[in-house]
């Protein structure tokens, strides 16, 4: 995205990475995306959720979804004006990350189940688990 070798081309768009692992050892591509950061400070956003190194605001393990909720006005807009989501993983992860999904959205005055179905039909949600 970033690094293509592809003349006349710009990427302009945001793309935000959400990472979690159990600790800073297990960082894969830490260093690529710390250059990105540095090089593409407009184009790119790198989140980590280290859940055995850091603690979530209610003091329990730190998860993708605490980092969802902590940035969930910033991710909601940008869903609402076309941006897509992706998770990748395990897929024991995506029932606490729906959970969060679910009651930012009603905290929000919003129904969940109506903006995934909207998410769905605009092919902005994509999921990859194993």
């Amino acid at each position: 995205m970033f690094m293509e070798n592809v003349p006349n081309f710009k990427f302009d768009g945001l793309a935000w990475l959400f990472l979690g692992v159990a600790n800073s050892d297990s960082l894969l591509y830490d260093e690529e995306f710390a250059g990105y950061l540095k090089d593409y400070p407009e184009n790119f956003r790198y989140d980590k959720a280290l859940s055995r190194e850091e603690k979530n605001k209610k003091g329990g393990k730190m998860y993708v979804q605490d980092k969802i909720e902590e940035y969930s006005d910033e991710i909601f807009k940008l869903l609402d004006n076309g941006a897509h989501i992706y998770f990748c993983g395990l897929k024991g992860m995506m029932p606490g990350i729906q959970d969060t999904l679910k009651r930012v959205a009603e905290e929000r005055g919003e129904s969940w189940e109506q903006k995934l179905t909207q998410l769905r039909k605009n092919k902005q949600w994509h999921v990859e688990v194993y």
